[in-house]
C-alpha cells in the first residue's frame, strides 16, 4: 500500500492517538540541535521529565555498552561530551576533530568513531583512556557512521564526494570506496551483516550495498501523491532485527517510509512531524521513535501496524534519538 501516510488522528500535520500507547520502562533521549540541550523522555508516561544543557550545537548521541553513559557530538565546541545517564551530568569530554556530527560505538564496546565534518576525518577514540588513537581521512563532509555487526569494518557516508568509505578497524584504512546517491546521510547494516543501507538525501534513494564485494545491489526510491519529489530527502534508517521491515526517515515531506527489507519493496508511508530526521527503535522494536526538526516534536510509531500514535513534544530542533533500556 503506498499511500500519502497512514495516521490515526491528523492534527497540525502531525499523526496522533488519542488514548493509550505501549508503556516502556525506558529513558529516550534526544539531542536538540538548536536549543543545545538533551530532552529525556519517560518511555512510560511518554512527557518530558528533564531538560539538560549541553554544548553548542548537540547532534549524533549514542549509549554505551553498558547503558551508563551517553556519548554527544557537540558539533560547534568540536568535542564529544559524555553524560551519566543514572544522575544527568556531565562528566567528560573526549578529542575530537573539528565539528563532530555522528558517531558509533564498535560491538565490543572499546572503540567510539567519530564523523569529523569539517576536516574530512574520521576519529577514533579509545573508550577506556578515552584517548584518539588514530585519524582517518575520507572523502568531503563525512556524515553518516555505521559498523557491522562483527565490529570488522566500519562505513562512513562522504555528503559532498557521494560515497560510502568501508574501513577496516585493524589497521583503519580504507579498502573501498562505493558511488551512491547525492548526499549520502546514514549508512545502516542488517543484523545478519549482509547488507548496508546508505540513504541519499538529494539523490532521494537508499543504495543498498553489498559490503562483501562492495557494490550496490539495489537503489530503493520513493514516491507519495501530493508530495514534490524534492521533498523526498531520505535521512535516518532503522532496519529490524529479522529484517521483515525497514523504515526510513524523509525529511520534508514529513513520513517515514515502511520497507519490505527483504524484497526492497516500499509498503508504505506514515505521516509524522515536520522535516523527520532521525530514527530509533525500543530494544523489543516494537516502538519506533522519529526526531522532527521543524516541528520540535518526536512521533511514536507502533512498528505492528505501522502507525503513529503520539508526538512529544522536545526542545528545538531535535536531532539525535538514543534509547535506555
Amino acid at each position: 500500500m503506498k499511500n500519502g501516510g497512514k495516521v490515526a488522528v491528523l492534527a497540525a500535520g502531525v499523526g496522533l492517538v488519542a488514548g493509550i500507547w505501549p508503556a516502556h520502562a525506558l529513558t529516550v533521549f534526544v539531542s536538540n540541535e538548536q536549543g543545545n540541550t538533551i530532552s529525556v523522555i519517560d518511555g512510560e508516561t511518554q512527557e518530558v521529565i528533564n531538560e539538560i544543557a549541553v554544548g553548542n550545537r548537540p547532534r549524533g548521541i549514542a549509549l554505551g555498552h553498558d547503558n551508563r553513559f551517553l556519548y554527544i557530538c557537540a558539533s560547534d565546541d568540536n568535542t564529544i561530551q559524555v553524560m551519566d545517564t543514572e544522575t544527568l551530568e556531565l562528566v567528560d569530554t573526549l578529542p575530537s576533530g573539528p565539528d563532530p556530527e555522528l558517531l558509533v560505538i564498535a560491538p565490543q564496546g572499546d572503540r567510539l568513531y567519530v564523523a569529523n565534518e569539517d576536516d574530512n576525518l574520521v576519529t577514533v577514540i579509545d573508550l577506556e583512556t578515552r584517548e584518539m588513537i588514530a585519524e582517518i581521512p575520507v572523502g568531503v563532509e563525512p556524515e553518516g557512521m555505521g559498523v557491522s555487526p562483527d565490529g570488522k569494518i566500519v562505513v562512513n557516508t562522504s555528503e559532498t564526494t557521494n560515497m560510502a568509505h568501508f574501513i577496516d578497524t585493524d589497521s583503519y584504512e580504507i579498502v573501498g570506496n562505493v558511488l551512491v546517491g547525492q548526499r549520502p546521510r546514514i549508512a545502516e547494516f542488517t543484523s545478519d551483516g549482509s547488507e548496508v543501507w546508505v540513504t541519499a538525501e538529494i539523490g532521494g534513494t537508499v543504495s543498498v550495498i553489498d559490503p562483501v564485494g562492495m557494490e550496490v545491489m539495489r537503489e530503493i526510491s520513493f514516491e507519495v501523491a501530493g508530495v514534490e519529489p524534492e521533498a523526498l530527502q531520505p535521512v535516518g534508517v532503522k532496519i529490524l532485527e529479522d529484517r521483515s521491515k525497514a523504515y526510513v526517515a524523509l525529511g520534508p515531506s514529513n513520513r517515514v517510509a515502511v520497507i519490505d527489507a527483504q524484497t526492497h519493496e516500499v509498503l508504505d508511508y506514515i505521516l509524522v512531524g515536520q522535516r523527520v530526521w532521525q530514527l530509533e527503535l525500543t530494544p523489543d522494536e516494537t516502538t519506533l521513535y522519529t526526531s522532527n526538526g521543524v516541528s520540535n516534536d518526536v512521533t511514536l510509531i507502533d512498528t505492528a501496524t505501522d502507525t503513529a500514535m503520539v508526538s512529544i513534544p522536545v526542545g528545538s530542533f531535535p536531532w539525535g534519538i538514543a534509547i535506555k533500556p
